[in-house]
């Protein structure tokens, strides 16, 4: 077996990709901090939930009585 598994030799389309991700979810997470002479000039947290919404998902602005 080839390092990487079985997808190692096919080829995947980006949208093909991006579906699969966005219809489990996506966390992404990271930190980046901007230091000179060990002195924290600038601290940058990151945390996203990246996922798709189906149309069953009331959107949060949408009244949940609205007809």
């Amino acid at each position: 077996m080839t390092p990487g598994g079985e997808l190692a030799g096919r080829r995947i389309a980006l949208v093909d990709l991006l579906d699969r991700l966005l219809a489990g979810g996506v966390v992404l997470a990271g930190d980046l901090t901007l230091r000179i002479a060990d002195v924290d000039l600038v601290r940058i947290d990151l945390h996203a939930l990246i996922s798709s919404v189906g149309e069953r998902v009331p959107a949060p602005w949408e009244e949940a009585n609205a007809p």
